[in-house]
């Protein structure tokens, strides 16, 4: 019979990534402090965090940021009754609070497993997540089936913040090709160039990207706009790369330009989803754009 998972943080793709680990005849145990209400069915709401670290031998994290996984490591380490042993983050809350947070739950002897995922929506709904896992090989070993019920895993490394690291560096790169994207598409169609004819050109030459392959065809083209993932945690994320990018001494100077356009969008357009950059940009992003 599948194991017991504890799973703390019912967001918007946590919820999408549990419901897998239910269909795979996983007993759930679960707790969010702002709504339950999409939990799979027949989990048991936990009464705390605690409640969860003592019922689980395995607790996965889907949390907002890493200030409030370091809050939920202590009251895991602190829990009556603690079973948990290895922790799950699967959230992109940086290097320096992954190890952090690994400082404080190795104080109970649980081990934390960094392992960030991307794909958004979508890839929580469709368990096509990629999962960058940093722990050491037995551990990933052992962790494995778990997370490839959500997704395809990679063991990037053997110590927390290395998973945050590839994490934070793809975000990086998907966040300036959409932001360039949506420049050079506006710029293609104020020539009166067609933005399908732009789309079949770039996809086709060297300009390719994640924008231009998947977000512009089947999200702004489209009028959707419902990539799920909005301008504030993108604006996060960029800003959580520089501050690394910048602790680790390395060039810094596009990675500032980006945190500059994510971060004014944002303030413009608080929490509206990232595919709205491109009638953002067309509209001048000193102003709400255009759908179009």
């Amino acid at each position: 019979m599948a194991e017991t998972i504890g799973w703390i943080g019912l967001g918007s793709i946590g919820h999408r990534m549990v419901r897998h680990l239910a269909d795979a005849g996983h007993a759930l145990v679960v707790a969010d402090i702002a709504n339950t209400g999409s939990a799979p069915p027949g989990a048991r709401i936990a009464a705390s965090n605690g409640d969860v670290a003592a019922s689980a031998d395995i607790v996965i994290l889907s949390l907002p940021n890493g200030r409030i996984t370091e809050t939920v490591a202590r009251e895991i380490v602190a829990a009556k009754g603690l079973r948990a042993r290895i922790v799950i983050e699967t959230s992109t809350i940086g290097i320096a609070a992954a190890e952090a947070a690994a400082r404080i739950l190795r104080e109970a002897d649980i081990e934390l497993v960094d392992a960030p995922v991307s794909g958004g929506i979508a890839g929580a709904e469709k368990a096509t997540l990629a999962v960058m896992v940093a722990c050491p090989e037995q551990s990933f070993t052992r962790v494995q089936p778990l997370l490839a019920l959500m997704g395809k895993p990679f063991h990037v490394g053997p110590k927390p913040g290395q998973g945050q690291a590839v994490k934070l560096l793809n975000n990086f790169l998907s966040a300036t090709a959409l932001a360039a994207t949506s420049e050079a598409v506006a710029f293609g169609t104020a020539q009166g160039l067609p933005m399908q004819t732009i789309l079949d050109v770039v996809n086709a030459a060297t300009g390719r990207n994640t924008a231009t392959d998947d977000k512009f065809p089947r999200r702004i083209l489209t009028e959707r706009f419902d990539a799920g993932f909005t301008t504030t945690l993108q604006a996060k994320d960029v800003r959580l790369y520089l501050e690394n990018a910048r602790a680790a001494g390395i060039a810094d100077e596009i990675a500032s330009v980006i945190d500059a356009v994510w971060s004014k969008m944002d303030a413009d357009m608080p929490g509206a989803d990232i595919t709205r950059m491109y009638p953002y940009t067309k509209g001048g992003r000193g102003r709400k754009g255009r759908d179009s």
